[in-house]
Formats: structure tokens, sequence, C-alpha cells
């Protein structure tokens, strides 16, 4: 896919949260580095409560190897969405942000350009990729509601060189992960940032909700892929404490948009899979 819009002159911030796994840091960001065709950009590394030596030397050696790479800590209890709210606030230079785990291997050379044509359009909010898990299934093409109207992944599990429509055409969507996520500095702003109060999951779901509520529509875009190792890095909702927290956060996301929630998808049609 190539994109006839001239994007070289739009700065782009990329937040990289992460806690040690410095494998899984390098990986990320090389990736960046090596298969990016738009060279504008900026990568902002975040370190949360990060232990190991070998983490400090690979930021260290990260930041030498390209200027567009800084490093920061933020050594607070873990809470994605202030971590990132603090990140935009104080680091990014960029127009236009992206939100990106540190599990995250790009692999299309022109998915920053890919964002860039959907995020630039001033009616458009968040813009999600598509992305695999290592065994090539989909991991991620949009959000959408289950029979017990909670959000699950569109396409989930279906081998990526499936001809299915919904996985291969820029469409609009409820919501898209914050796994590999674009959005205007200036929608970023206007909406509030992500909501504190859901500091570990749907935190992504409910800035995307909003968003809808403010006019804007968010976009999934097949043009930009990326595999997603997800869980790698913090793992699965697998003790008590964990699944007593997701119920809260789901709880909070469902009182503030009961509505949305209890209807039917418009943008998700089972026919077009």
């Amino acid at each position: 896919m190539r994109f006839s819009f001239d994007s070289s002159s739009k700065l782009v911030s990329i937040i990289i949260p992460f806690k040690d796994k410095p494998e899984l840091l390098s990986g990320a960001v090389h990736s960046i580095l090596d298969k990016s065709t738009h060279q504008n950009f900026e990568i902002i590394g975040i370190s949360n409560n990060s232990e190991k030596e070998e983490t400090f030397r690979q930021m260290q050696q990260l930041g030498d190897l390209d200027n567009r790479v800084r490093f920061f800590e933020d050594n607070r209890p873990f809470n994605f969405s202030q971590i990132n709210n603090e990140a935009v606030r104080r680091h990014a230079k960029g127009d236009y942000i992206v939100f990106m785990n540190n599990d995250i291997e790009i692999i299309s050379p022109q998915w920053i350009e890919a964002l860039l044509a959907e995020a630039s359009r001033k009616q458009v909010g968040a813009v999600g990729a598509k992305l695999y898990y290592a065994d090539d299934t989909v991991q991620h093409a949009g959000v959408t509601l289950n029979a017990n109207r909670a959000p699950v992944h569109v396409c989930h599990r279906v081998h990526r060189t499936s001809k299915s429509s919904r996985l291969n055409t820029v469409s609009s969507c409820l919501a898209v992960t914050g796994a590999l996520m674009m959005i205007s500095r200036k929608q970023f702003d206007d909406i509030g940032g992500f909501d504190e109060k859901l500091a570990v999951a749907y935190n992504d779901v409910d800035l995307c909700l909003r968003l809808l509520d403010r006019g804007y529509t968010n976009i999934f875009t097949p043009f930009c892929e990326a595999y997603h190792y997800e869980s790698l890095s913090r793992g699965y909702e697998d003790t008590p404490q964990k699944q007593r927290r997701l119920a809260k956060e789901k709880a909070i996301l469902r009182a503030k948009h009961r509505r949305i929630l209890e209807e039917p998808d418009p943008f998700y049609d089972t026919n077009s899979l």
C-alpha cells in the first residue's frame, strides 16, 4: 500500500512503557528503527519500576544508538493511564501520539504512514493496527461487543491470510486496543487523556468511547501490521487480586458507558467477516 499524501513533516511521538524485559524492549525499538519508512519520530521509553541492571544497560545502548530514542523513569505503582498521560504531558513533542506496548514488533514499513493517513483527518479519533500473535493468528482488528455486551477483539484467532473484508479493509469501529494506537495530540488533549481510575484494563476502550461521544470516529487500519506478544510483559489476570481489580474496572466502564454498551455495535456487521 502506497500513501500519496506527504506526511514527512508530521512528528510522531511513540510512547513505550515497560518494566524490565530488556529483550522485548530491544525488539520493539529495533523494529521501529529498522522498519519505519517515516523517519520523523521520537521514541519515548518509560521505565516503570525496572530493577535489572541489564534493563538499564539496554536503555543506555538504545539511547546511544539513535538520538530519537529517549528514556525516562516513572516509578509509581503501575497505572497504564497515569504513566501514558504523564509521558504525553512531560515528554512528547509530536502532534501525533502512538501508544505502544513493549511486547510489539513492527512488521509493515509504512506503519506510521498508515496510521497518519487516518489520524490526520479532523473527524478521526483513535486509530488502531492489525496485530498478530506469534502463530500468525489475529490478536486485534478492532473492538466490538460480545453477547454479554463486553468488549472483544474482531476476527480474534483468525489466520492472518484470511480474505475477510473486515480484516483487510480500513473501517470504523467501536474501539481499538491501546497496545498500538495513534491519536492526534489535539484529540487526546480534547478528551482529557486516559481515565486514571482505569489503571490496567479498559482504559483504551473508555478513551475510544469518549471520543465517539465527542463526535469522533475510531478507525482500524489493516495497513499497520505488527506482532503482539500479548501479556509477555505484565502477565494475565490470573490471581484473585488481579481478578478483583479487573471486575472493578469493568464496572467503571459499564457505569460510564451504559447506553452504548447496551446497544448493538453500529460498526460491526457479522456478514462482513
